[in-house]
This record gives structure tokens, sequence and C-alpha cells, in this order.
């Protein structure tokens, strides 16, 4: 595969990629999508939450919807109920979220201190949703002590999923410390079907130096909460092309369609900025005085309070640098 065509891949993220997120990660260059985790009782009940998490736009394919479970059979019926609620590109099996009300319920990661039980769910998922085809996502194993990707790669490929997207962190250490890209190349050198990397790729040269580890694809995540700019970049540097990052107006700009089309999606301007308030820290991660920023930004609750925000943010950044923000 030529640099250039690796897929982009924007990883599930609860209570970060809804629709309106995901469309934003698309325009800036994500080519493959896959929608927030949903359980299979969510599926089953068929209603309005669930039905938030997982319709989307045609403009979104080619589009996967994320389940989790551990009970092969439920976990099947749902995957067959998905399809014809909403007819996605792929089912994706959660086997890497580390998350405890995930975990307790023998969902996620837990799954992989029982292989045996994995297996049987991703058998039962396949054959539920033949001829679709049904990717999985894991972690590089529980903890330091019992890393098994390999093994639950092998496991996953012989009960026909497509596809396996590895955090090359384990279930331990959540989102602290570094990802092990080595393990992960003992992956995708082990297991005949494409394997995507995943963890800790923050810029254009941090992706370019992935592609050692022989992976089919890669999956940002955390980094596209902060700059969905990030896959313009890392596509660009996969091409061997310039990149201009964008100017702080434009990022205000994003931002401000950002909280715009969740106001109109929710229909509750106050309830909608108040939710939106923990994505504007993460956008606010590199502005110049972000800290009074984000002190305002906490407490915001329409948009003509963020405008003004926005307004005050622009003024004083080009009083203090002197220089107009284009």
């Amino acid at each position: 595969m030529e640099k250039g065509s690796l897929p982009l891949f924007l990883a599930p993220m609860a209570g970060v990629t809804n629709s309106i997120f995901r469309t934003i990660c698309k325009e800036k260059g994500a080519d493959i999508l896959t929608t927030e985790f949903v359980s299979a009782d969510g599926i089953m009940h068929r209603n309005a939450r669930t039905r938030g998490y997982v319709e989307f736009t045609p403009m979104e394919r080619p589009m996967g919807v994320q389940l989790f479970g551990a009970d092969p059979d439920r976990l099947g019926e749902a995957a067959r109920q998905v399809i014809d609620w909403v007819n996605p590109d792929f089912i994706d099996i959660n086997f890497g979220c580390p998350a405890t009300k995930v975990v307790c319920r023998n969902g996620g990661s837990s799954l992989l201190r029982d292989c045996p039980l994995l297996e049987r769910v991703a058998k039962a998922v396949v054959r539920a949703c033949s001829p679709l085809p049904v990717t999985a996502k894991i972690r590089i194993g529980w903890d330091a002590n019992s890393i098994n990707a390999i093994q639950t790669a092998r496991l996953l490929e012989d009960s026909g999923i497509h596809r396996i997207a590895v955090h090359g962190r384990t279930k331990a250490q959540g989102y602290s410390g570094e990802a092990d890209w080595e393990v992960i190349a003992s992956v995708a050198s082990t297991v005949s079907v494409p394997v995507i990397g995943n963890g800790d790729i923050t810029d254009g040269a941090t992706a370019s130096n992935r592609l050692r580890s022989g992976v089919s694809g890669l999956m940002i995540g955390r980094a596209a909460m902060t700059n969905p700019w990030i896959f313009t970049e890392v596509k660009a540097a996969l091409e061997g092309i310039p990149y201009t990052p964008p100017s702080l107006h434009e990022k205000w700009e994003l931002v401000r369609l950002h909280c715009a089309k969740e106001v109109a999606s929710k229909g509750n301007e106050r309830f909608a900025m108040q939710g939106m308030r923990s994505r504007l820290m993460a956008y606010t991660r590199g502005m110049p005085a972000a800290r009074p920023l984000r002190a305002s930004l906490s407490m915001v609750a329409s948009l003509m309070e963020l405008d003004d925000i926005i307004e005050g943010h622009l003024q004083e950044v080009r009083e203090e640098t002197a220089q107009p923000i284009v």
C-alpha cells in the first residue's frame, strides 16, 4: 500500500464522536468512522438515546457501529438488529474500552482476560452479520503481566474478523504512559487481516514513523479532540506535501460552528452549551492564554457568550502580539 493511500480512522470515543464531530473529522481528512460504543441492551430497546448513538448521515460512510457486551447470543442479535435499523458498512466489537462502567459489565477490555469468551462473542457476531464485515478493537492486554495481543488477534482472525484495531496500551494503563508500538508491529506481522495502529499519534511526523510498524492504517482519537486538523496534517505528511496549520481565527470558526450545530441538534441552547464545555476545554489546548480562557469557557451557557469570549480572546492576542490575527 502506498503511503498516501493509508486509511485514517477516527477512534470511537464515548461522549465525543457523535455525528456532528464525526462529520467535522471527515471534512478534515478522516477516512473511516465508527460510532461511539453502544450496548447490546441499548440496541434491543431502540430508545431515543440509542438512536442518537447509532444514526449517521450518508456523507459519513464508510461507517461502522461499535457494540460491546459479553453475551455472544445477545450481541449477535443486537448486531442483526442494528444492521436492519441503520444499515452500517461494518460492525465493530469493542474489546478495548478500559472504563469501569464497561469492564464491570464484563465488556470492553474485560474480555482480554477471558479469551474463550472473547472468541465466542466474535464468532457469534460474525455469524449474525454475514456477509457484512465485522471488525474489532483491542488493547495489547489487561496489564503488563498479561500482554496477549498476538494471541487475541489470532483468535479474532480465526473467528472471521475482517480488521483489527490495536491500541498500544493495556487496560491497566488507561491512557497513561506510552503506547507500545512494538507490540502493535508484532500483531501486524502475525495475522493476515489488516491491523490498524492506535495510540499517541499526535502529528504528521509521528504518523510517518508509525508506518514502520507495518500497520495497514492509523487510528487517531484524543489528538483529534483538541485538533481535528490532525487528519489533514497526517495526510500531508504521508503524501509528502507541505502542511499549513490553521490560524487562531480558523480554529475559533470551527469551534463556533461545532457549538452551533450542537445547539441546533439538541434544540436547547443552555443544555447543548453545558454539554460542550468539556469539548471547549479540549479545543483550547495549545492556544495562547489558555488558562484564563478555560476559566471563562467553563461557565459558558450560550452562543452569544461564546462569541464574546472568542472576540475577547482574539483581541487579547492581537494586543499581545501586535499583529493581526488572520
